[in-house]
């Protein structure tokens, strides 16, 4: 796969928060009895005059009623695509980038609108000849999904009804606390909990005989360079601002939209063993102390209404675990893999995976609200991945069904499916507990935790993926 454009990838200064002099203003949240929450701001823009929106841009009411919708819900179209021919792919993933611009347009619009209803008529009529151009290139040379044509129409989704079900016309909820910027953008204060009232929730398969027990850890740092740029190259290859919010990459510093196997092959890499030229991507946590980066204007920062100061993780640990029921078999070069779903919030949760806690209580995982953490412990993301590999393909149209989990109990992999060693993604950050942060996200998927996700891309040398392989049934612990 070669390069057909060149850009050079756009990067923001990274800002330091000092935990000294560094807490969330008082307005941002009280927290009363260790885990109630009221009178939140979390999400305030630094440059509001007077520090208060205006209702109608922070409370997002349909036209009647004062009933609240807070998003615009869509039918996300690329699931729906598990096989689109191989000379099709550039052209459907152009377009999948396209509906994703489209919502982001409408967004703007929404949250501007008196009657919210009025975004969705303009948005369908964007949306349906995207949609026609994707079945037209599918059709050249395939048979496209039969539904196609019914995902046209959006719906109005209220932010009390997350978890997929989307709302026409909206239904009362709980709305976004006044004061809050980017027009009720999120998060807000029923997306934090606690974690100490949360009771330990992590169950494994048991090892059963001849599992591989071993592990293989890269160290890749945790973004010390500061390389950032809101592309997705595997879900929106060759498109600018593909993500729509802001990626931390760790591991690869060729990676952009741009990049195609050999730049990858031939980039430099962070990781302290230079056989690991992988790319290990995810979105950056921001936190939301009035203080801005240098991408408050740019596409995937504030343009797309992702504000506040970008953190550096303190630890970003990369572990490559095996199987409790067998022998693991070495990953193929250039096997894409997406953990998690950035449109959890309006798809529902059948792909969300990505995890939050704390240090000191990990034995206690949260899927859908971020963590409250007492003090002297660090906020913690943990990202599982796919350790299932169909045997032939590096990757598949919805980026998704070439690889799959192990069965949560027993630990087997699908008929058809092999093991692979599993990486296991941990970052940790040291910011002020309460709910003043948050991941960077689709604008018109309110910042929700839910929608964590990170993306993988293998450039092992192939001779040090086979060593990595043995290590782990060998039963070893390795570096």
């Amino acid at each position: 796969m070669g390069r057909t454009s060149r850009r050079t990838s756009r990067r923001t200064s990274r800002k330091r928060s000092k935990l000294a002099g560094r807490a969330v203003a008082a307005s941002a949240a009280l927290i009363l009895g260790g885990s109630g929450l009221v009178a939140v701001n979390v999400y305030a823009n630094a440059d509001e005059t007077g520090g208060r929106s205006p209702d109608a841009r922070t409370q997002a009411q349909n036209q009647g009623g004062g009933q609240q919708a807070s998003t615009i819900s869509c039918p996300d179209v690329g699931n729906q695509l598990p096989d689109v021919p191989q000379g099709a792919r550039a052209e459907v993933d152009r377009e999948l980038a396209a509906l994703d611009s489209q919502i982001t347009d409408a967004y703007a619009k929404f949250a501007e609108a008196e009657d919210k209803n009025s975004v969705l008529g303009p948005l369908a009529e964007r949306r349906r000849p995207t949609i026609e151009n994707i079945r037209s290139a599918i059709d050249r040379d395939g048979s496209p999904p039969e539904n196609l044509g019914g995902m046209v129409p959006c719906t109005l989704q209220a932010d009390d009804d997350g978890g997929g079900g989307a709302q026409q016309g909206g239904v009362p909820g709980q709305g976004q606390s006044q004061g809050q910027g980017q027009a009720g953008n999120g998060p807000e204060a029923g997306d934090f909990v606690d974690i100490t009232s949360v009771r330990p929730n992590v169950r494994k398969p048991r090892n059963q005989r001849g599992a591989s027990r071993g592990t293989f850890t890269t160290d890749c740092g945790t973004n010390e360079n500061g390389k950032f740029n809101p592309d997705n190259v595997i879900v929106a290859p060759g498109v600018s601002n593909g993500a729509h919010h802001m990626h931390d990459y760790v591991g690869n510093q060729e990676t952009d939209a741009f990049s195609g196997d050999g730049d990858l092959a031939n980039g430099d890499t962070s990781c302290r063993n230079q056989g690991d030229k992988s790319t290990y991507y995810w979105p950056v946590l921001r936190l939301q102390n009035g203080n801005d980066e240098n991408d408050a204007d740019a596409d995937g920062g504030g343009r797309d209404k992702n504000v506040g100061e970008i953190q550096t993780p303190d630890q970003v640990t990369l572990k490559f675990a095996g199987s409790p029921v067998g022998k693991v078999t070495a990953m193929p070069r250039f096997l894409r893999i997406i953990t998690g779903d950035a449109k959890a919030f309006t798809n529902g949760d059948v792909n969300a995976n990505a995890s939050w806690s704390c240090t000191g209580f990990e034995n206690r995982q949260l899927k859908d609200k971020y963590p409250i953490c007492p003090d002297g412990s660090k906020v913690v993301r943990t990202f599982n991945f796919q350790s299932c590999w169909d045997g032939q393909n590096t990757d598949s149209a919805n980026h998704r069904t070439h690889v799959a989990f192990a069965d949560r109990r027993s630990g087997r992999c699908p008929q058809g499916f092999r093991a692979i060693p599993q990486l296991v993604q941990r970052v940790v950050y040291d910011v002020p507990p309460g709910p003043g942060f948050a991941v960077d996200s689709f604008p018109e998927q309110l910042h929700k935790p839910i929608t964590d996700h990170g993306d993988f891309i293998n450039v092992f040398d192939q001779r040090l993926m086979q060593r990595v392989a043995k290590c782990i049934n060998d039963g070893r612990r390795c570096a």
